[in-house]
């Protein structure tokens, strides 16, 4: 403590730091530091540029080919300066670059972009999250989900309180088709990137039987039969999304795809699989449901039966800002669930009956981590 207290004294004053401004030995890591600094400060306003550029059809236009100023101002219907100022920010985080005056193309985080079909539902949907965030004191006063966001994940308990009353129970049992379906669709949006990471750091093939609990639409199950069509697979979710999940997956020719559908709070899992996958499901949900949860798959499974507990996670070094950070307080405006750690999920796949838990490493730890536990 000794050591911080004078850590923080001398990183406070004014003079050391026009010192290290000037010292040759430090200013690299003075200016790394009042960058990193500033783009926190600045943050909101690079993502609201992204929203508007996405918005504006520039990525989907540029996409395309290069093109003028002029002809992405028509486009997104913009007067020309007020383009070119949005351009002049979208450069400066990379989105788009000039390729000849007047001439823009992609740059190379735009062309990353454009591709990802999860990053752009994210994007869209994050509008909604602005709108919590607004006032985040008021928010955290507030107590949990307490805004729009809690609202658009209709099975998060009112007001972040525990288990809703009988009378709310369609409300986190997902509601009817309708209530479901946004979620539902941005899940499957941004389902093949964590799907990727899953897929490359787990070897499917010795299993014959595969059950994808809260599953949503079939996502990951599409993902999952691409590379291992041998596998015989199972999707658990909510009776809303299961009748969802049917008109999706017939036309992908995934019409084998066992269905069940139940609430995983009220209902034991189906048995029958050798491997039970849980992709972004915990840290949805409270401890006590994540609890529950993890004994009904340890009973659902056979001996020697492995569960897959795969999502972002507190604690990862490099990615703090998404696990901590963004995740911390997603969770709390949507009512429901808290980032852990793979220290916090390992004791409770102890207490839930699972031996032999351990991390396998993922590529990129950011979007997942990825835990195996045997039966």
């Amino acid at each position: 403590m000794r050591w911080l207290n004078a850590r923080n004294r001398v990183l406070a004053n004014p003079a050391f730091q026009r010192f290290a401004m000037r010292n040759p030995l430090m200013r690299r890591t003075a200016r790394y530091h009042a960058n990193a600094m500033f783009a926190v400060i600045t943050g909101f306003v690079q993502t609201k540029a992204l929203t508007a550029t996405v918005d504006a059809g520039v990525i989907r236009r540029l996409s395309d080919g290069p093109a003028s100023a002029a002809t992405l101002a028509q486009g997104a219907g913009l007067g020309l300066e007020a383009m070119q100022r949005l351009l002049g920010a979208a450069r400066a985080i990379d989105l788009v670059e000039l390729a000849a005056p007047d001439l823009w193309v992609l740059g190379q985080r735009g062309a990353a972009l454009s591709t990802n079909a999860g990053a752009l539902a994210m994007i869209e949907h994050h509008k909604i999250f602005y709108d919590d965030l607004a006032d985040p004191i008021a928010m955290l006063k507030g107590g949990r989900g307490q805004g729009k966001l809690a609202a658009f994940w209709t099975y998060a308990p009112a007001a972040g309180q525990g288990l809703p009353a009988a009378a709310d129970t369609a409300s986190w049992q997902g509601g009817g088709g309708g209530a479901v379906a946004p979620y539902s669709a941005l899940m499957a949006a941004s389902q093949p990137m964590v799907a990727e990471q899953v897929l490359d750091a787990y070897d499917f093939s010795r299993h014959t039987c595969l059950m994808d609990v809260g599953g949503g639409h079939g996502a990951f199950l599409a993902e999952v039969a691409q590379r291992h069509p041998r596998l015989s697979l199972k999707l658990f979710d909510l009776p809303a999304v299961v009748e969802g999940a049917k008109a999706r997956l017939s036309p992908s020719g995934l019409s084998h795809v066992s269905l069940h559908g139940g609430s995983f709070r009220d209902d034991p899992l189906p048995q029958g699989a050798d491997v039970i996958s849980l992709v972004r499901i915990c840290h949805d949900h409270d401890d006590d449901v994540v609890r529950t949860l993890l004994k009904k798959a340890h009973a659902a499974l056979p001996p020697g039966g492995r569960l897959l507990l795969a999502e972002p996670m507190a604690g990862t070094m490099g990615a703090e800002v998404m696990g901590d950070a963004y995740f911390g307080l997603y969770l709390w405006a949507m009512g429901s669930g808290r980032p852990r750690t793979v220290a916090a999920y390992l004791a409770q796949l102890v207490e839930a009956g699972f031996g032999n838990a351990r991390e396998v490493a993922t590529a990129l730890p950011m979007v997942t981590r990825l835990i195996v536990a045997q039966r």
